[in-house]
C-alpha cells in the first residue's frame, strides 16, 4: 500500500464517526465510535496486533505507540484525538523486512520472553534513542520505568537499547 492509498473502511454504524488516521506513513480511514481508543482502533479496526493490550488502564506500557514521536500508551488515547497526528507502531520500524537495530538487539540480547511487553518497550526506547542518541544506563531505566515486564527480562532490554545505541551511531 502507498502513502497515499486508503485502506478499506470499517463498518459504518450509528454513532461512527469517519477517521482519517496516519498510521506509519499510510493513511487509514475507519469509523469509530467517539470513545474508541487508540488501541482497539490499531488492533480490531485495523489488524494491527503488533501492539499488545495487556492491563487496559495505562499500568504496564504494553500498548506504547509514537504519536508525533512521543511514546503514548494506545490504551489512554482516543482514536479521534490522534487524526492529523503522526502515528508509528511496532510494524512501523522495520524497513523492507529488515528489523530495526533496536527490534535485533532485543533479539540478540534475548530482552523478551513472553512478548506481551516488547513492542512498548521498543516502542518507548525507540522514541529515547531518537531524542537522546547517547543515553546512560540510568536515562534508559528511567525512559522505560513506565513499562513492566512480569517476565524480568530487564538486564537484557537495557542491555539491548545500549548495544542499539551504539549500532546506530555508527
Amino acid at each position: 500500500m502507498t502513502n497515499t492509498e486508503k485502506s478499506t473502511p470499517t463498518v459504518r454504524g450509528p454513532g461512527k464517526s469517519a477517521l482519517l488516521l496516519e498510521i506509519n506513513g499510510t493513511t487509514h480511514e475507519i469509523f469509530v465510535e467517539p470513545r474508541r481508543t487508540l488501541l482497539d482502533a490499531l488492533r480490531v479496526d485495523l489488524g494491527m496486533t503488533g501492539t499488545k493490550e495487556v492491563c487496559g488502564m495505562g499500568n504496564c506500557g504494553a500498548c506504547t505507540v509514537q504519536v508525533d514521536g512521543e511514546p503514548t500508551y494506545g490504551c489512554l488515547q482516543l482514536a479521534v484525538e490522534c487524526e492529523g497526528r503522526a502515528i508509528t507502531t511496532i510494524e512501523g520500524l522495520s524497513h523492507n523486512g529488515a528489523l530495526h537495530p533496536l527490534q535485533q538487539s532485543f533479539v540478540e540480547h534475548d530482552a523478551l520472553q513472553c512478548g506481551f511487553c516488547t513492542s512498548g518497550q521498543v516502542m518507548t526506547a525507540a522514541a529515547l534513542l531518537k531524542r537522546n542518541p547517547n543515553p546512560t544506563e540510568e536515562e534508559i531505566v528511567e525512559e522505560l520505568s513506565g513499562n513492566l515486564c512480569r517476565c524480568g527480562a530487564y538486564r537484557g532490554i537495557v542491555r539491548a537499547v545500549q548495544d542499539a545505541a551504539e549500532k546506530m551511531r555508527t
